[in-house]
């Protein structure tokens, strides 16, 4: 897609803000008018689509993707994707030791356990970690406690929560992240501790270093999303 605008604003517009190029409103890509919840998150778009050159790239415009799958896709589907999202309670990564070698056990225990506490302290959700790959059954109290913290936000949190555990395998780093209890500096180091474990051991190919790079890209702009949802 070649750039033929030459102007990009944010506008203030009912029930939110937008983006104008040339004066003209930019919807999202199911054509459904972009209405963004904060003038940060519609600055931040704004500057996306300034930032183009001659060729328009949407993969550079990681903002406006997530903007645009909450219109297009999480607000129309919420109860799918709730249900999506609150399956990972029952298989959370940080549920899942390794039986050897000890070292990687002794490091998963020491740095997934407080993440884990922290949950259920904060949602009443206790999960309980295993060792293995068989799975454990968690409790049903503590998964309904987690679809409960789902259900309170809204379609654009949700938008944040359900990419962060897509992309983490856990539903306690994404909820963690989303209430800055963790940055996502912090949710690539946890997600990725298995694979930074083989690594410092085997080192790392270019296949390898290509994907942690692309994963890491993506959970910091998720962080970032959440973010602007929160600044003014």
């Amino acid at each position: 897609m070649k750039r033929v605008y030459k102007q990009v604003a944010v506008a203030e517009v009912e029930g939110g803000w937008g983006v104008t190029l040339d004066g003209r409103p930019l919807p999202t890509p199911a054509k459904l008018p972009l209405v963004l919840p904060s003038r940060a998150l519609a600055g931040a778009i704004a500057a996306e689509w300034d930032a183009q050159a001659d060729e328009v790239k949407p993969q550079d415009m990681p903002m406006m993707q997530l903007a645009s799958t909450a219109l297009d896709r999480v607000g129309p589907q919420r109860q799918a994707i709730l249900e999506g999202v609150a399956a990972y309670g029952a298989s959370d990564l940080l549920c899942y030791r390794a039986d050897h070698p000890r070292e990687l056990h002794e490091r998963q225990a020491r740095e997934w356990q407080p993440l884990l506490d922290w949950a259920a302290l904060r949602y009443d959700a206790l999960l309980h970690a295993t060792s293995g790959i068989v799975h454990k059954a968690q409790p049903e109290d503590s998964l309904k406690a987690l679809r409960g913290a789902l259900d309170d936000l809204d379609t654009w949190q949700l938008t944040g929560v359900q990419n962060a555990t897509a992309l983490c395998g856990s539903i306690v780093l994404a909820l963690a992240l989303f209430e800055d209890r963790i940055d996502a500096g912090t949710a690539f180091d946890l997600a990725e501790l298995d694979a930074s474990f083989q690594i410092e051991r085997w080192g790392e190919d270019a296949e390898a270093t290509a994907r942690r790079a692309s994963l890491r890209a993506d959970l910091e702009a998720t962080g970032r999303f959440l973010a602007l949802l929160k600044a003014a």
